[in-house]
């Protein structure tokens, strides 16, 4: 067994950075497909195979996955899933990524916020030149359930005010993030 580890320094060559630019995009799409409740995209960020482990809540196929969160997310008024940083071991059309994260729900009644900081194990693979998560875990550090302070709006009347769906800003603001 060899002492090196696939994330220890070296130097790195333009596939590589291709695969791990490829690699940061995928993971900033699952948080916006996530947020903004579009779940066709989020299927598309998968293997036909692929597995998502969100355990206790589910644990299996992708397919099921999508199916699930619908009935998951409506808990949720907002959500913001942000990757905070990402580290990847490439190893030809495979991969795998620690990504330190940051998930922030509030309530449907505007009045808790609940912010669970983790990190996603993840495996990836490419297929026809494009990198999709194999199987992707969730890893739990911290939670926070928190109140919402009430009263003041910290100078943000008239600010566009994201949404969980198509009636976000984004979409207005953005022409090529159009959603189907």
């Amino acid at each position: 067994m060899s002492d090196r580890h696939g994330i220890e320094p070296r130097v790195i060559g333009p596939g590589e950075l291709v695969a791990r630019e490829s690699l940061r995009h995928l993971v900033a799409a699952y948080g916006h497909a996530i947020d903004r409740r579009d779940w066709n995209l989020l299927r598309t960020l998968y293997h036909d195979d692929g597995i998502d482990d969100h355990t206790p809540y589910y644990c299996g196929p992708v397919d099921g996955y999508v199916a699930w969160l619908p009935g998951m997310m409506a808990n949720w008024q907002a959500t913001m899933h942000t990757a905070i940083s990402c580290l990847f071991a490439i190893d030809g059309d495979q991969a795998q990524g620690e990504i330190a994260a940051r998930a922030w729900h509030l309530t449907l009644d505007g009045t808790r916020q609940f912010v669970a900081w983790g990190r996603y194990a993840d495996h990836y693979a490419q297929v026809d030149g494009v990198w999709r998560f194999a199987k992707r875990s969730f890893i739990l550090d911290f939670a926070e359930d928190l109140p919402v302070a009430a009263g003041d709006d910290f100078g943000s009347a008239g600010v566009g005010t994201g949404s969980a769906g198509a009636n976000d800003p984004v979409y207005a603001r953005l022409s090529l993030f159009g959603r189907e």
